[in-house]
């Protein structure tokens, strides 16, 4: 057994982790990263995120060649495996470990992989594979372990039929038919990636509506097009017992439905990895959920002990996390005052893809925020007839006096990265965070962006009626 020495100790080198590594050891802080599996990255790279979105990219790119008339005089539409398609997903996964593994060696950021757990408030021990112990002592730790898919005690997740959105990745063979139990994000978006496979997918909802948090209108469009795409959406329903079978599986809802289909992929809830770390050797002691309480620092309740990611639970998202490890280490490192992240745009990677900052109309009209909207279709724009991607719209809310942009909401192709030019211009000082931006603004065209000038206009002429 060896002992390391350290400044910083960092648990989990997904993007929480990876941030306040870089910013501590630039910081000219002595920084160890110690990572469960036996590559860099975090579940973000390996479970979450990355693989996700790049299974999403193929299975877009799929259904535009299978709807491209111009490919229909060459071949027919094509069918592909779920496996063959990871092949691809996978290059990408090689990549991004390949990328982070160089950033840690060029910041001398020493990896260690392995099992953590603390021995008292100072200390880790890190056992690996091979069952080689190393002690890590440090002054200052970051636990950024991310977090799992939730998985009740009454489901059978041992059986070939059963998979979660962990699980669900090593998928060989195609289903003909998929129930997804949960209609969150996750949900919503392998709703979309099989639908768009030719899987005949059940998607069960314990909510009213899909993504409630999301602007009205926008939940409306993503239900149209699920629907669209084949998907059958049952709101309102609880699971009560998964009955599993050699060729098939049975869901069984409380409201007496009987739900059949080859496989079963449960995405209702995530929990943080937090058990099994030894956290009440240093007084710590999650919620039910797995999840660390923090102070707007990222401070636990023991003071040098941070937390961010997943593993404090909302925002839960990849850019969020980030954003979240750099804060923790200027204040752990005494650089500066750590800026708690709140604003943060949603990306959501359904097909349409999702995005939205600020407000929504709920929101406004509940507090009673004189606001109007101003809409682009899609339909309209001269890039969008280009690309063929004309579902969608873009969506200002402002507010009808003083024209301050208080939400932008996105539905359709590249909806995360359109968003971004509204969420800049809400963060302006006042006076020039107002729809006049998007009005004296000249956009490149055609460009998905012009949407803004579009809205715009739309916007302003409600109110200069």
């Amino acid at each position: 057994m060896t002992t390391h020495r350290f400044d910083v100790i960092v648990i989990g080198s997904g993007p929480a982790g990876e941030a306040t590594a870089m910013h501590a050891v630039k910081s000219g802080k002595r920084v160890a990263m110690i990572e469960t599996q036996p590559m860099v990255g975090g579940n973000c790279t390996h479970k979450g995120t990355i693989p996700s979105k790049a299974l999403r990219y193929q299975v877009r790119k799929i259904m535009q060649f299978n709807k491209n008339a111009l490919f229909r005089d060459i071949a027919e539409p094509r069918v592909f495996e779920f496996s063959k398609v990871m092949d691809t997903v996978n290059t990408v996964i090689e990549k991004e470990v390949k990328t982070r593994s160089e950033i840690y060696a060029r910041n001398r950021v020493q990896v260690f992989f392995g099992d953590a757990t603390f021995v008292d408030s100072h200390s880790v021990r890190v056992t690996d594979a091979d069952g080689a112990v190393d002690v890590l002592t440090g002054r200052k730790f970051m636990i950024a372990t991310g977090s799992r898919p939730y998985r009740p005690p009454f489901v059978d997740f041992n059986h070939s039929r059963v998979f979660d959105s962990d699980t669900i990745l090593k998928l060989k063979d195609t289903p003909r038919s998929l129930i997804i139990y949960g209609a969150g994000v996750i949900g919503c978006e392998y709703a979309s990636i099989f639908s768009g496979l030719g899987v005949k997918v059940d998607l069960i909802d314990t909510r009213d509506r899909l993504l409630s948090f999301l602007d009205d209108e926008i939940s409306g469009a993503l239900s149209y097009h699920l629907r669209e795409y084949g998907v059958l959406v049952r709101h309102n329903e609880e699971c009560e017992k998964v009955h599993t079978y050699d060729d098939h599986i049975v869901m069984e809802m409380a409201s007496g439905k009987r739900v059949r289909a080859d496989m079963l992929l449960w995405c209702n809830g995530r929990s943080g990895n937090t058990d099994e770390m030894g956290l009440d050797a240093v007084g710590l002691e999650p919620n039910h959920r797995g999840q660390l309480e923090v102070a707007s620092t990222y401070q636990t309740a023991v003071d040098h002990i941070y937390a961010a990611g997943d593993v404090i639970g909302w925002p839960s998202l990849a850019g969020a996390a980030y954003d979240q490890g750099r804060s923790a280490a200027a204040h752990m490192c005494g650089v500066s005052e750590p800026h708690h992240v709140t604003d943060v745009a949603t990306g959501i990677y359904t097909i349409p893809e999702i995005s939205s900052v600020g407000k929504t109309e709920r929101e406004l009209t509940d507090a009673r925020v004189p606001y109007e909207v101003g809409r682009a279709m899609f339909k309209n724009i001269s890039r969008a007839h280009i690309t063929g991607d004309t579902a969608g719209m873009l969506k200002i809310l402002f507010h009808s006096e003083t024209l301050e942009v208080l939400g932008v909401h996105c539905f359709g192709a590249e909806a995360s990265e359109i968003i971004h030019i509204g969420q800049a211009i809400m963060n302006q000082p006042s006076g020039n965070n107002t729809l006049k931006y998007f009005l004296d603004t000249t956009f490149n065209y055609p460009t998905m962006a012009e949407a803004y000038r579009k809205a715009a206009l739309d916007g302003i002429n409600r109110v200069s009626r």
